[in-house]
């Protein structure tokens, strides 16, 4: 069926098979690069809302806490809590479009509130933070019963003195906050010590999601590329081989049908144009193998007559 096909219907479908090959092959190595692309592009926003977190949590311990340390002994404001702080900042910003997919937590074994509790994953995390001190941060997915997540996360250390007036013993924390959390949990952190992790999230599929419209888009313009450039051959061949060639074979076939007076037009120097000439001179030397017989033809008669 090719070998019936015309020239420029084969230019076609070679170029068709390219595309449609080349796309495939390269499919996966593109779609791993673009996800780990939507990876790094997430992460290091993740990255930065960590950092905004911390710089929060510090601008409360240095900022808000001295000036309200003293009515804790009358009523716990746990707005001078940087954990809380970081936390109740982060709900404001979800409020916004673009950060509405992201989660906040200060995953810790041995938490003040208990909603900061580390599950079994964040532990790993968490314990792996304490044992490899030189470790700056951990990313990665994992799955929950509602799907798979892509997570980051870093450790958090105590590095302000005045974090330890309220986790050092239940003895030197306020009343009012032993009342409200309890003696249990959150006491017995030093200085400099890694007592949490920070860790931002969101769904994994929006991480897919970006990818595959990236991957979508590069697709898409590779295609019009390519459907462009289909074009542009078709219209080349049609006007630099094609027409030329179908010049060349009207007149052959009419030379060939004994109209000597049509010449073969040499219109450009390439491999068209030399065949035009290679038929030019096939025409020539078929004229002058004409004129020979015909004068070979002539003498004969000519010699019959005299006898």
């Amino acid at each position: 069926m090719f070998k019936n096909l015309k020239l420029r219907q084969k230019f076609t479908v070679l170029l068709l098979v390219i595309l449609v090959v080349g796309l495939s092959v390269s499919g996966l190595a593109l779609s791993a690069l673009l996800r780990q692309n939507a990876t790094n592009e997430i992460a290091l926003r993740a990255l930065t809302l960590i950092d905004t977190m911390t710089s929060l949590r510090e601008y409360t311990l240095t900022q808000i806490y001295p000036e309200l340390a003293d009515k804790l002994e009358e009523k716990f404001l746990p707005q001078v809590v940087s954990a809380y702080s970081a936390r109740e900042v982060f709900e404001i910003l979800r409020k916004r479009q673009e950060y509405r997919d992201f989660f906040y937590k200060e995953a810790a074994v041995n938490p003040t509130n208990l909603r900061d509790k580390a599950d079994p994953f964040e532990t790993k995390v968490f314990e792996r933070f304490r044992k490899e001190k030189d470790l700056k941060q951990v990313s990665g997915f994992r799955s929950l019963p509602g799907g798979e997540i892509f997570y980051i996360a870093r450790p958090l250390a105590i590095k302000q003195q005045s974090c330890l007036q309220c986790h050092s013993t239940p003895e030197a924390a306020p009343k009012t906050m032993i009342e409200r959390f309890g003696a249990v949990g959150g006491f017995g952190w030093h200085l400099n010590e890694i007592v949490a992790a920070q860790f931002v999230s969101l769904p994994a599929s929006k991480v897919i999601e970006k990818a595959y419209q990236s991957s979508l888009l590069i697709v898409g313009i590779v295609s019009a590329v390519f459907i462009v450039v289909i074009f542009l051959v078709n219209v080349f061949l049609q006007r630099q081989v094609i027409i030329p060639l179908k010049r060349i074979t009207r007149v052959a076939e009419e030379v060939s049908t004994g109209h000597l007076e049509v010449d073969f037009d040499q219109i450009s120097n390439d491999e068209i144009g030399n065949l035009a000439k290679a038929f030019k001179r096939m025409k020539l030397s078929l004229e002058m193998a004409m004129k020979r017989i015909r004068r070979t033809q002539g003498g004969h008669t000519g010699g019959t007559g005299e006898t």
